[in-house]
């Protein structure tokens, strides 16, 4: 069932994708995650505009509070952090524990004049089970991500970058 994302709330949606729990990776077809869309933030301040993600969720009885949105600019941050992660497992095999304990910092990425660290999380006390877990979910989801890095790596050349 197409649901229709209300355009009544905080966020006003301007470009939509409702038939998103079709494609939602390995949720698809049994998903709360019903609606992708663009539009103006619902955190708007009075003159100051912008413009933010939204994954609108469903409950079956009505719009669920658990609806994210996130700033443009965030949302590309992750995908470069999961881009840099998957770079990273092409790799990671060469490590005993997929990491160096010593170096965990994997890329420092230049962003607005400073950089984004992108490092291993030491700070999780089971970290050298939860990286090789990471990693078996990273290659057993490999042609569902791929896809969606193609069609990311397509859509950025048509953009030109």
């Amino acid at each position: 069932m197409n649901m229709k994302i209300p355009t009544t709330l905080k966020h006003k949606p301007v470009f939509v994708s409702e038939n998103y729990e079709n494609v939602d990776g390995r949720y698809a077809y049994r998903t709360d995650a019903k609606g992708l869309s663009l539009g103006l933030a619902q955190w708007n301040d009075r003159g100051k505009v912008e413009i933010s993600a939204k994954v609108w969720r469903h409950t079956g009885d009505k719009w669920s509070r658990q609806s994210e949105e996130l700033p443009l600019h965030r949302v590309l941050d992750l995908a470069i952090l999961v881009c840099k992660t998957t770079l990273y497992f092409q790799d990671a095999y060469r490590y005993e524990k997929l990491y160096d304990p010593d170096h965990p910092v994997i890329d420092r990425i230049g962003l607005q004049g400073d950089a984004m660290t992108v490092a291993v999380c030491t700070d999780n006390e089971r970290i050298d089970e939860d990286i090789k877990l990471f990693q078996q979910v990273l290659n057993e989801d490999g042609e569902l991500l791929g896809e969606r890095l193609r069609t990311l790596s397509r859509i950025l050349e048509e953009m030109g970058y």
